[in-house]
């Protein structure tokens, strides 16, 4: 892939730090990033509220490529790399909200959405007891976990390049490079099986 000689690429950026939490981090020993693709939409309002990140698993229950939905079968809409490789979960970034966030949320958004990837790393999410399986009986939980984490990530000394760019704002990077940049996945479907 040739990239343009000015900007800041955002995904690449944001891959190389989650690859960094995932080799640091043995609660996240589990996730290949050769395998989740990065991504980033732009938000289309100007505010503070609303989605920073998401996780998009590419597989049901179980790591289960189709699933019966109203007696017939359905499969999610493959999402292959350049390289030829089926990506099992799409990560997402909503720009410029989540690089306006405080530098300790941006990096809990990241840890986040890297723990709902289910232990088995089978294209399907992790998944709790109970009625709200993707993040438990208890969001603060569920929050405070993930807080943990990132903050033990810092602790280690991971390299500075893997995260300073976390520590400024869309404006400034805009200012600095020029234009923000980086790879869109497309929202994958929900087709009939077979």
């Amino acid at each position: 892939m040739i990239r343009p000689a000015s900007g800041f690429d955002f995904t690449f950026h944001a891959r190389r730090l989650c690859d960094d939490m995932a080799c640091r981090l043995s609660e996240l020993a589990h996730v290949r990033m050769d395998r989740v693709a990065v991504s980033f939409c732009q938000t289309r309002k100007a505010v503070s509220h609303g989605m920073y990140a998401s996780l998009t698993p590419l597989r049901f229950e179980n790591g289960s490529a189709s699933v019966v939905r109203g007696g017939e079968p359905w499969t999610v809409q493959r999402t292959i790399d350049a390289h030829g490789r089926e990506m099992l979960y799409i990560l997402n970034f909503y720009l410029p909200r989540f690089l306006n966030l405080p530098f300790d949320e941006k990096l809990t958004t990241v840890v986040h959405e890297l723990w709902h990837i289910s232990p088995r790393f089978d294209g399907d999410i992790r998944r709790f007891k109970g009625r709200c399986f993707a993040h438990g009986e208890s969001q603060r939980k569920y929050d405070a976990v993930v807080t943990a984490l990132a903050r033990r990530w810092l602790d280690l000394g991971p390299p500075k390049f893997t995260y300073e760019f976390l520590h400024h704002d869309y404006k400034t990077l805009l200012a600095r490079h020029g234009r923000v940049y980086g790879t869109k996945v497309p929202a994958p479907k929900l087709i009939r099986a077979g």
